[in-house]
């Protein structure tokens, strides 16, 4: 088990936000974040990124664009809500799941899961165990989506569809700077509300000033994401938008400010690494 830096180089209308728009074919990166629910009753949260620029390059300007924000029901939505938006001839794709997609204990936790609640349990920021029985419905798609040309890691390459696990807590604690976790999750309603505001507020902050300006474009789904009031599907798709927010920190560096913990064989996490003074 380790820590590794990464080297240079059915869908509901009422909570469907969508924009349309034209990116060139070039240098661009179809990027989702997926709140995956481990069991079979809860929604999946979805957000779809559009992002554009030269990562190699430390000092080109990039942009994203989130142009869908969703909510869905079941693997078979799921699939067809990835089959839609990011099918082999729309180019390469990153796609972070809030879920474990390497999981190969029966029982008990992984090693990467405990690691990262050494790392990151000060913060409150440690996942749940995390073993084959548990996650059923997340593994079943990984393979699903692996037998459709996907491939699980998190080398960034030309082509294909890239599938990653991400964990949204130690992320935010990174990203947003936090001496612990915003606690929107549990809880009585009111206080969950409260502190679904904050965290809305505190991304919205990330996004002006972990950026270029502008670098983030303005658009509605992202403001619909970020004004919405607390409802569980309203929740599932900020997370979501965390994820895709993980994944465009680790295409906009060419993943040099990213961290890897854990490996392929027993399951890993993508973060973003260590924030500088200079981010």
């Amino acid at each position: 088990m380790h820590r590794k830096l990464l080297p240079d180089r059915s869908l509901q209308t009422e909570q469907h936000f969508r924009d349309t728009a034209t990116f060139p074919s070039r240098n661009t990166l179809q990027i989702a974040g997926v709140d995956l629910a481990w069991g079979e009753r809860n929604g999946d949260g979805l957000c779809l990124v559009r992002a554009t620029g030269d990562p190699t390059r430390e000092d080109a300007a990039c942009r994203a664009e989130i142009v869908e924000s969703a909510h869905v029901f079941g693997d078979a939505a799921l699939l067809d809500w990835i089959e839609t938006r990011l099918p082999p001839s729309a180019g390469p794709a990153l796609l972070l799941f809030d879920a474990p997609l390497v999981c190969p204990n029966a029982t008990g936790s992984r090693p990467v899961d405990r690691l990262t609640t050494s790392l990151f349990g000060r913060f409150h920021a440690g996942p749940h165990p995390a073993n084959a029985a548990r996650c059923v419905r997340p593994l079943r798609l990984a393979r699903e989506l692996e037998a459709r040309g996907g491939t699980v890691g998190w080398q960034l390459g030309p082509a294909g569809r890239l599938l990653a696990e991400v964990f949204p807590h130690p992320a935010t604690i990174r990203l947003l700077g936090l001496e612990r976790i915003v606690k929107y999750k549990r809880g009585p309603v009111a206080a969950r509300r409260a502190e679904f505001t904050r965290l809305q507020g505190l991304l919205r902050d990330c996004l002006r000033t972990r950026f270029a300006p502008g670098e983030w474009v303005e658009t509605p789904a992202l403001s619909a994401v970020l004004a919405a009031s607390w409802t569980k599907p309203a929740e599932d798709r900020l997370d979501a938008l965390i994820c895709a927010l993980i994944g465009y920190h680790h295409w906009r560096h060419d993943g040099r400010r990213s961290e890897v913990l854990g490996d392929l064989e027993t399951g890993f996490i993508l973060l973003p690494g260590k924030m500088t003074n200079d981010e």
